[in-house]
């Protein structure tokens, strides 16, 4: 099996790194450029139904493997239950 060289340069649309990718496995993001959001999410991060105009505009950014890495772990650690200290006893 032969690795296949990456193709392309370009910006992380996460950390804003620069790094070379293959655009065929290379984790692409849809963002309308007029806002630098996904279409269809506001500036506060709620999401709503995107204008037809802002998904026509959106063009791909790629996002590089450390973050696609970072948000992974971030989503498994966000499962989890959350860990409470346990409430101080009466002292004697």
């Amino acid at each position: 099996m032969t690795d296949k060289q990456p193709t392309t340069i370009g910006r992380c649309y996460g950390c804003g790194r620069t790094f070379a990718y293959d655009p065929a496995t290379v984790t692409m993001f849809s963002v309308d450029p007029e806002t630098g959001f996904p279409p269809g999410m506001t500036v506060l991060g709620s999401v709503r139904e995107p204008t037809p105009e802002a998904v026509a505009r959106a063009v791909d950014k790629p996002v590089c493997p450390e973050c696609v890495d970072k948000a992974k772990r971030f989503l498994d650690n966000a499962d989890a239950p959350a860990r409470w200290k346990p409430w101080p006893g009466p002292r004697p």
